[in-house]
């Protein structure tokens, strides 16, 4: 059954997906009916899910799920992975190439190259209060607060320490 976001407990799992771009109005208007369709739809072992389904600042698809009211089993999983692939296709560009990191840079979105975070850092362009988007995170609590967060308070911090001769 479909619950939208903002009604999802702090507690509800999500899983982020990110796309190689924004998605265009014309595109995300096409795709909202199959993200409602699909979180009311969604089911594990024959139980429907309390389940959510949007896309936030134009680039990230985002599934939540309440386990409170039943739990993600793998085919359940799987059939949300086919679903994220039936998206890509629909909208032609990927959402589930992992290689590229989120900041929020002058009010935009940017990604950048993991390999390229070093030199980014080094030019100044990735500071400590950058936003970074952290699609690792595991709860509806953690993406109402600390999403995005500054870059220093992630897994990131260690690019932003001092070096030490």
């Amino acid at each position: 059954m479909y619950v939208p976001l903002s009604q999802l407990p702090a507690s509800a799992r999500i899983w982020i997906y990110q796309a190689e771009r924004p998605f265009s109005s014309a595109e995300l208007a096409a795709v909202q009916p199959a993200l409602q369709h699909f979180a009311t739809e969604w089911t594990s072992h024959g139980r429907m899910l309390a389940a959510s389904a949007e896309v936030l600042h134009q680039q990230f698809l985002i599934l939540a799920l309440d386990e409170a009211v039943a739990d993600a089993s793998g085919c359940s999983i799987d059939a949300s992975v086919r679903f994220v692939r039936e998206v890509e296709q629909q909208v032609g560009q990927q959402l589930l190439e992992k290689s590229k990191l989120a900041f929020l840079l002058e009010g935009t979105v940017h990604l950048l190259d993991r390999r390229e975070l070093r030199a980014a850092v080094e030019t100044g362009l990735l500071r400590p209060d950058t936003l970074y988007f952290d699609n690792t995170i595991a709860t509806v609590g953690q993406l109402r607060t600390a999403w995005p967060a500054p870059a220093a308070s992630t897994w990131l911090s260690r690019y932003f320490r001092p070096v030490t001769s």
